[in-house]
């Protein structure tokens, strides 16, 4: 009999080819069964219900002329009436029954299984329509879904309601938007074993960045429980970030981790029964479990790596559901699907920036999807039969949304929400239409005024922030295949790492310049010496709040360690194998006091500038142990990471003899100058730097030309002050004079240079200075690195002409 023609598959006997019969999930799950298995990747066994059930369903019951009737009378331009034609069209399902023929065929295979697997087990009861997970439409969560289903009646009665699920209001808005006929979409019933996640975890994974497209990184979301919670946002998962080139050659590969509150815990109830009736239980999740992360180092690479198995077999990025079974505590793929937004991307080679060009009252914030900016009026909506509220154009408000709220989000300008993370249904969506979202802010619906006028920002990395007014902005958008990189190293200077995804995508030939200040400030925000002298710490608001941040880490200074490391190797994974320079950090006693904890442990001084910074801290017993915590996280990055794309920077060293002191210090710490290759620069910032320049050369393998520092030491000049701002000028010839010197002494020495500053992009004058000089490479900040390239490429046109003509004179 072929498969056409049969009720009932069992996973093991379908695949990818049977699309047209059981339907994008259960194709795919059998896909990974028959492939997949002998990689170790366990997946729940099952069996599908086929679409000729379906078919026939139609047919013995005389309503498929009816169904077409229904939806005919369907208002395609206003949709005024469509939670009409849905419960209509629905009603032609509950009020019939699956015929008697199709009904034995389930409870025969139902009991072989339970006989199989054991009568204490219980079902997942998924929809699967025919056309759905294609790569040019997911389908994911238009239908629905029925958990922890037992018995045989109540099987057959979940069947009925995934049949009846394919005309749900989302699922018709779904076909309109994307050409399909309602009449050539079945609808094949999945029945899997379920995993014990209710006692476990649960999560979804992408094998590329969602946001982004960065095809390089794992990103897995995990809560407690069920995975339903995650899906429809209801709570904020724990994320983490995984490097797949660390992955494949078995080095440390977690990027970053990031604890969610993970608020409810969806599980099974006493008695097996259809979701939303006895089936399942949302509780509060304890306190204990909402501070500790679902998943452990190793269980986590375990899943990676089986989601790179997965992907390379299906040779796309791909969106995954995964569950852990609380009592063999074994992981489990429940679900593959292509991922259906940059699979399907057309223009790969256009960037587009947009930038915020106004600021105003800050209303609340939250996570940030995507990089763009919309305005409008906002809508605040609780419930999607309020969805007619919402006008074209406006920003919808509301707490979480689940896929009722589709047809409604198509409206919309942007979406915001209380709940939900980067996976929930809410950032999924917002994706798939191309519109900014800002979801998990908590209080959107409390700090926002229904039609009041709002932007919302997504363009300042990952967190995203929702102002008061229309503020003005703009959209800027670049085409990368135009732009051809100079002979001249093109370099970044970066600060935020939740940028360094987007960034990747700009043309370039790595970061000159990460600034590890800006971690310390934003992502650690305490003082090293706080960690490392936590018992001596006399302010007793600063030891709160140190305790509130570090108690994932049973040793205060594994919480700085882990952080810069993770930070580092994510901007480092970005851009890898290109060089990232990484600057040990450089705040000034002003600005370390600022930090949590810091007072106690700064000197004050009357001038920061010139003071306590740079190379003299790292050896000084006032910080010495705190320099050990960033070597100990560059360490971290480079021998267990893999990450050996990084290359560290001292900051205002002043003396060749310091230079070889914190030399031996960094090999005193585990990092060693040319060991695995890695390699110690020096900022050119202090006329002693360019004067000893050949000595400065025996102690590092390379230069950075700080030109803001270098021109207000140059010229006396405190580029702070109001009063004398006017003469700061890198263009000035006194300036210029010592570049050109320190760029021949690092000709002569054979140690790479290059300069990190805004006047090459400002000046073409002062780019043709730079490449007539011989500069190796120039960093850019992101915002001015395409009119940086530009300015560099006309510079060198003009030295080739000029160097044409002295041939052609000769």
């Amino acid at each position: 009999m072929e498969k056409l023609d049969k009720y009932i598959l069992p996973f093991s006997e379908i695949n990818m080819k049977d699309i047209a019969v059981v339907g994008g999930k259960n194709a795919s799950l059998g896909e990974m069964i028959q492939h997949l298995k002998y990689e170790g990747i366990q997946i729940p066994d099952g069996f599908a219900i086929t679409s000729k059930a379906y078919w026939d369903f139609l047919d013995a019951n005389k309503i498929r002329t009816k169904l077409r009737d229904v939806l005919n009378t369907l208002d395609l331009e206003n949709f005024s009436n469509l939670s009409k034609i849905s419960k209509t069209a629905k009603a032609l399902f509950l009020e019939n029954q699956i015929p008697l023929p199709i009904q034995e065929e389930i409870k025969k295979v139902y009991h072989n299984f339970i006989l199989k697997k054991g009568d204490k087990i219980s079902l997942a009861v998924r929809s699967s329509a025919t056309a759905e997970d294609l790569p040019h439409a997911s389908f994911a969560g238009q239908q629905e879904t029925y958990l922890n289903i037992s018995g045989e009646e109540d099987l057959i009665e979940a069947c009925r309601k995934c049949f009846a699920s394919l005309f749900t209001e989302r699922a018709i808005k779904y076909r309109i938007d994307n050409g399909f006929d309602h009449m050539n979409v079945a609808l094949s019933v999945g029945v899997q074993q379920m995993i014990r996640a209710d006692i476990g975890c649960s999560g979804v994974a992408f094998s590329i960045d969602p946001d982004t497209g960065f095809k390089d990184i794992v990103l897995i979301d995990g809560i407690w429980g069920l995975g339903e919670n995650l899906v429809q946002g209801t709570v904020d998962p724990d994320e983490f970030i995984l490097f797949k080139s660390s992955l494949r050659t078995n080095k440390k590969s977690i990027l970053s981790r990031k604890l969610g509150k993970k608020q409810k815990t969806l599980i099974y109830a006493n008695n097996g029964g259809l979701i939303g009736e006895t089936g399942t239980l949302n509780k509060v999740t304890t306190k204990e479990k909402q501070e500790q992360f679902v998943l452990n180092d190793a269980e986590l690479e375990k899943l990676a790596k089986w989601i790179l198995i997965i992907e390379d077999h299906y040779r796309c990025p791909m969106d995954i559901e995964w569950a852990k079974d609380g009592i063999t505590n074994e992981l489990y793929i429940v679900q593959a699907r292509p991922e259906t937004v940059h699979n399907i991307k057309k223009d790969q080679n256009i960037y587009y920036r947009y930038e915020l060009l106004e600021r105003s009252q800050i209303l609340t914030s939250g996570i940030s999807l995507g990089s763009k900016i919309a305005s409008g009026k906002a809508r605040i909506l609780i419930d999607p039969k309020d969805g007619d509220k919402l006008q074209e154009g406006e920003v919808l408000v509301t707490d979480v949304t689940n896929p009722d709220w589709d047809p409604i989000m198509k409206k919309a300008a942007a979406i915001i929400t209380n709940k939900g993370g980067r996976t929930s249904h809410a950032a999924i969506v917002a994706r798939e239409i191309g519109i900014p979202a800002i979801v998990g802010c908590g209080d959107a619906t409390e700090k926002i005024r229904d039609g009041q006028e709002i932007t919302i920002s997504c363009a300042d990395g990952k967190k995203g922030m929702i102002y008061k007014g229309l503020l003005k902005w703009e959209k800027h958008s670049i085409d990368t295949s135009k732009i051809m990189l100079p002979d001249t190293e093109v370099m970044m200077i970066l600060a935020d790492p939740d940028k360094a995804f987007q960034y990747s995508f700009l043309p370039n030939n790595g970061i000159g310049l990460l600034r590890m200040e800006f971690i310390i400030n934003n992502v650690i925000q305490i003082h090293p010496m706080a960690l490392v002298k936590f018992n001596e710490l006399k302010d007793q608001e600063a030891k709160e709040k140190i305790e509130k941040l570090t108690r994932q880490y049973s040793k205060k200074e594994d919480y700085f360690i882990d952080l810069l490391a993770q930070a580092v190797g994510t901007v480092a994974a970005a851009f890898y194998p290109k060089d990232v320079i990484v600057r040990m950090s450089d705040f000034k006693t002003n600005e370390y006091a600022n930090l949590i904890g810091g007072r106690q442990f700064e000197p004050h001084e009357g001038n920061p500038m010139l003071g306590f910074r740079g190379a003299s801290r790292y050896y000084s017993p006032l910080y010495k142990e705190g320099f050990k915590l960033e070597c100990e996280a560059m360490k971290r990055v480079r021998n267990e990471m893999g990450l050996t794309n990084v290359k560290l920077m001292i900051p205002f060293c002043r003396t060749p003899k310091e230079g070889r002191k914190v030399i031996g210090l960094m090999k005193e710490f585990g990092l060693e100058r040319g060991e695995e290759g890695l390699e110690i620069y020096t900022m050119i910032e202090i006329p002693s730097n360019i004067i000893l320049a050949e000595q400065f050369a025996e102690v590092f393998d390379g230069f950075s030309i700080g030109s803001n520092d270098l021109t207000q030491l140059t010229l006396g000049i405190d580029r702070d002050s109001e009063l004398v701002s006017s003469l700061f000028d890198e263009n000035d010839e006194s300036v210029k004079q010592l570049i050109r010197q320190v760029v021949n002494s690092a000709k002569n020495t054979g140690t790479k240079i290059g300069l990190c500053g805004q006047a090459p992009s400002d000046s073409p004058d002062f780019a043709q200075f730079l490449v007539n000089a011989g500069i190796d490479s120039i960093s850019f900040n992101p915002d001015a690195l395409i009119k940086g390239i530009n300015n560099i490429n006309e510079a060198e046109s003009h030295l080739h002409k000029k160097e044409m003509k002295i041939l052609e004179n000769c």
